[in-house]
């Protein structure tokens, strides 16, 4: 945080302003107020409950699923409290079914707001019950035997 104190030319009222203007956004740990910008507007989720509190939530869901994602990939522990997959049933939005569809589903419109590039859907669905692209029902080797259109 910038210091504005005793500095000349500043008055004691614009002093204490900046202070508690300073305050103020420190007391909104989730997300901050980026001045002429509204913060996002999201849907709500369709489960009656969040897996845990909302505000822990919003500042520690990237700790959390690359803690379940280690625990998945590296250790084979299958859990659903902090799973994408989870997240995603619930947070999909009406208009698209999806969480990563638009500007307006729940993952981008928060991440844009922040600046934060997401490569989740790289890997993962952004629709429930979708896979995602590379994991269509195609083989994973392509295969090995001669076509039938080639020259012999």
């Amino acid at each position: 945080m910038a210091r504005v104190v005793n500095q000349p030319g500043l008055g004691k009222g614009f002093r204490l302003a900046a202070c508690l203007g300073a305050m103020a956004l420190l007391a909104i740990p989730s997300m901050p107020v980026v001045a002429g910008v509204d913060l996002p507007k999201l849907e709500h989720a369709k489960g009656d409950k969040c897996v845990d509190e909302g505000g822990y939530i919003r500042r520690h869901h990237p700790e959390l699923l690359k803690h379940h994602r280690d625990e998945t990939m590296r250790k084979g522990i299958r859990t659903t409290k902090y799973s994408l997959k989870k997240c995603v049933e619930c947070h999909a939005g009406s208009k698209t079914g999806s969480v990563a569809a638009s500007k307006e589903d729940f993952c981008i419109a928060c991440h844009s707001y922040a600046g934060v590039k997401l490569d989740c859907w790289d890997c993962h669905a952004t629709k429930p019950g979708k896979r995602p692209s590379h994991q269509a029902a195609q083989p994973a080797v392509p295969s090995l035997m001669p076509s039938n259109g080639g020259s012999q």
